[in-house]
C-alpha cells in the first residue's frame, strides 16, 4: 500500500496542475472558434474525461505512464485563428477531421514520420507565432483592467520564483477570487453550472480543412505527441507511439461532436508522472498516469463552474491568466526556432507570417507560415559543396525536450522508424 501511496499523489498533482494551468486557454480557444458558454462547456467536459479515459487505458494495457491532455497548442492556435469560416459547426468538423489524421498517423508510420520530418525551426516558429497573442494579454490586461490584472501577476511573479510549479494555478486562483467579487452583481446563476454534453452536428468547407484542420493536426503532433514521447524516452521508457496516436486520436474522434478540439499525449505535465518524484521505480509510475487521467475526468465534472467564470470574467483577464500558462511554452518554441544558424531566417519569416494573423482565402496565418518557411528553406538551402556527399542528418533530427515544442530525439526518430 505505501508503494502506491506515491504515484497516486503524483498523479492527483498532474490532474490538478494539468487542469488549473490551461483550461482558461480550451475556453477561450473554444469560444474563439464560435462556440457558446454552453457548448464551449461541453468541450471542456468531453476533453476531460476522453483524455482521462485514454490515460487510464494506455496506462493500464502498457504499463507506462502515459499521461494523455487536451492540445493546448492546439487552442491557441484557436484563438490566433478566430471565428471559423461557417461557424461553430465547421470547427467541430474540423476537430474531426484533425482526429482522423491522427489516428490515420498512428495506422500509417510514413505519416507520423513525415510530421516528425518537420524542420525544427519551422515547428518552433510556427507555434511561437500562435502563442505570441495570448502571451500578450497579460500586458494588455495591466493596462485595462489593472486593478484587477495586478494582483493576478504579481501572484504568478512571487509563486514562479518560489513554487514554479504552482505559478499558474496560484495566478488562477487569485483571478478566480477577483473574479467573484466583481460578479457579484451579474451573478453566475445565469450560467448553467451543471455538467452538460451539447452534441453538434459536423460541416465541412475547404477553408477550415485547410486553415483549421491540418494546422490543428500540425500543432498537435509537433507541439505535444512528438515532445510527450520524447519525456518518456528521456526517462528511459520505449512507449508504442502509434498505440499512444491510435487511442488518442480516437478520443479525440469521440469528444469531437461535443466541442472537445483535440486529445494527445501530455507534453508539460507529462515529466510529473513519469519521473522519479512518481516513484523511485520506474515500473510503478503507470499508477501516477492513470491517477491523473481519473482526476482529470472528475475534474471535468466542473466544467461548468469554470466556464461561469471565465463568462463572467473581462476576456482580456482570462487570456491574461492563459497567456501566463503559455509564456514557456513560447520561451521555448523561441529558443527551438532560432537554435539553428541556417534555419534562422526560414523561422522568422515563419514567425511573421503566422504572429500577423492574416487570413487568404479563408486560411488562418497558421497555415501559410508553415508554407512561408518551408518555402523560404528550399529557396535558401546551401548546397553541399566538394564531391562527397553530406552525411549529416536531415531536418528530422532534434534535441529531445521535455517542453510543449521540443522534437525528436536520434532515440525517438529511430523508435519512429521501427513502428
Amino acid at each position: 500500500m505505501a508503494g502506491r501511496v506515491q504515484p497516486v499523489l503524483a498523479g492527483v498533482v498532474t490532474a490538478l496542475v494539468g487542469f488549473a494551468s490551461s483550461f482558461t486557454v480550451v475556453l477561450a480557444g473554444l469560444r474563439a472558434a464560435g462556440a457558446d458558454a454552453g457548448q464551449a462547456a461541453s468541450g471542456l467536459l468531453v476533453l476531460c474525461v476522453a483524455s482521462g479515459l485514454a490515460a487510464a487505458w494506455l496506462g493500464l494495457r502498457h504499463r507506462l505512464p502515459m499521461s494523455v491532455a487536451w492540445s493546448t497548442p492546439g487552442a491557441a492556435l484557436l484563438v490566433a485563428t478566430g471565428p471559423v469560416p461557417g461557424g461553430w459547426p465547421v470547427a467541430v468538423g474540423a476537430f474531426l477531421v484533425s482526429g482522423v489524421l491522427i489516428v490515420a498517423a498512428g495506422l500509417i508510420p510514413p505519416l507520423g514520420r513525415a510530421v516528425a520530418a518537420i524542420p525544427k525551426p519551422v515547428a518552433g516558429a510556427m507555434l511561437a507565432g500562435v502563442l505570441l497573442p495570448l502571451c500578450t494579454a497579460p500586458v494588455r490586461a495591466l493596462v485595462e483592467v489593472p486593478r484587477l490584472a495586478g494582483p493576478v501577476v504579481v501572484a504568478w511573479l512571487l509563486l514562479h520564483r518560489y513554487a514554479r510549479r504552482w505559478a499558474v494555478p496560484g495566478a488562477l486562483v487569485v483571478a478566480v477570487v477577483a473574479i467573484a467579487v466583481t460578479a457579484r452583481d451579474t451573478g453566475l446563476g445565469a450560467v448553467g453550472l451543471r455538467p452538460s454534453v451539447e452534441l453538434t452536428a459536423p460541416a465541412w468547407n475547404a477553408s477550415a480543412l485547410v486553415g483549421v484542420a491540418l494546422p490543428l493536426f500540425l500543432v498537435t503532433m509537433a507541439a505535444q505527441n512528438v515532445p510527450g514521447m520524447a519525456v518518456l524516452v528521456n526517462y528511459g521508457y520505449r512507449p508504442p507511439f502509434g498505440a499512444a496516436l491510435r487511442a488518442t486520436g480516437l478520443a479525440g474522434l469521440l469528444a469531437a461532436p461535443a466541442g472537445g478540439h483535440g486529445v494527445n499525449l501530455a507534453a508539460i505535465t507529462a515529466a510529473l508522472a513519469a519521473g522519479p518524484d512518481a516513484h523511485p521505480d520506474p515500473d510503478r509510475r503507470w499508477i501516477a498516469s492513470v491517477t491523473a487521467g481519473g482526476g482529470l475526468a472528475l475534474l471535468g465534472l466542473g466544467a461548468g463552474v469554470a466556464t461561469a467564470l471565465v463568462t463572467t470574467a473581462p476576456p482580456v483577464l482570462i487570456e491574461a491568466v492563459a497567456g501566463l500558462a503559455l509564456l514557456g511554452a513560447l520561451a521555448t518554441a523561441l529558443a527551438s526556432a532560432v537554435a539553428e544558424p541556417d534555419g534562422r531566417e526560414a523561422a522568422v519569416v515563419t514567425f511573421v507570417v503566422t504572429a500577423s494573423g492574416v487570413t487568404l482565402v479563408g486560411v488562418g496565418g497558421a497555415f501559410w507560415g508553415l508554407v512561408a518557411g518551408c518555402l523560404m528553406l528550399l529557396l535558401f538551402r546551401r548546397r553541399p559543396t566538394g564531391s562527397r556527399a553530406p552525411t549529416e542528418p536531415g531536418p528530422a533530427e532534434a534535441t529531445g525536450s521535455a517542453g510543449p515544442t521540443g522534437s525528436t530525439s536520434d532515440r525517438d526518430s529511430s523508435l519512429l522508424s521501427r513502428r
